[in-house]
C-alpha cells in the first residue's frame, strides 16, 4: 500500500509540475500549482512528516497559491495574454540541461543507496511544540518579534506611499 502511495503522489506531483511548467495559460498554471502541492504533502505524510505536509498545504496552498492568484486576477489582462516567448537562447539552454541531466543520472547511479527497514512513523506535531516551548523559546520569540517588525514596517511604508499619493502637488 505505501508503495502504491508513493507512486499515486509521484506521478500527479510529476504531471502536475509538467502541466504549470509547460501550459500557455497562466491561471491554469496556478491552479494546476494546487494537486503539485499536495502531492508533495501526501509524500511529507508518507514519510512521516505529519508536520511539515500540514504546514505545506496550510502555508503553500492556502497562502501563497491564494496570493498568487489574486496577483494574477488583479494584473489588466494576464489571463488573456498568449504566452508565446522569444527562444533565443535554445542551444545554450540544450547544453546546460543535458549536462545536468547527465550528471545527476551518474550521480544516482554511482551512489551506494544504503536500504534499512524502517519503525512506524511517530507524530511529530507534540515533539515540535515541546521543543518550540522549552529549548527554542528565545529563537522562536526573536523571530516572531522581528515578523511584526517587518508588518509595522510595511504598514508604515504603505501610509507614507499613500499619503505621498494623496498631496495635490499644486
Amino acid at each position: 500500500m505505501f508503495d502504491f502511495l508513493f507512486y499515486l503522489f509521484a506521478v500527479i506531483g510529476v504531471g502536475a509540475a509538467l502541466f504549470v511548467a509547460f501550459t500557455p495559460n497562466v491561471v491554469h498554471a496556478a491552479l494546476a500549482l494546487v494537486p503539485t502541492f499536495g502531492s508533495l504533502a501526501g509524500l511529507y505524510l508518507l514519510l512521516g512528516a505529519d508536520f511539515i505536509a500540514v504546514t505545506q498545504v496550510a502555508i503553500y496552498i492556502g497562502a501563497i497559491l491564494v496570493l498568487m492568484l489574486f496577483g494574477i486576477m488583479y494584473t489588466h489582462n494576464i489571463a488573456r495574454l498568449s504566452g508565446e516567448q522569444v527562444t533565443m537562447q535554445v542551444g545554450a539552454g540544450l547544453v546546460v540541461a543535458l549536462i545536468t541531466l547527465f550528471s545527476l543520472v551518474a550521480a544516482v547511479i554511482s551512489t551506494d543507496w544504503p536500504v534499512r527497514e524502517l519503525s512506524e512513523p511517530q507524530p511529530t506535531v507534540r515533539r515540535l511544540g515541546v521543543l518550540f516551548l522549552t529549548d527554542y523559546l528565545l529563537p522562536f520569540e526573536i523571530a516572531s518579534v522581528l515578523l511584526l517588525i517587518a508588518l509595522v514596517g510595511a504598514v508604515v511604508i504603505s501610509h507614507s506611499v499613500q499619503a505621498g499619493k494623496s498631496k495635490d502637488p499644486s
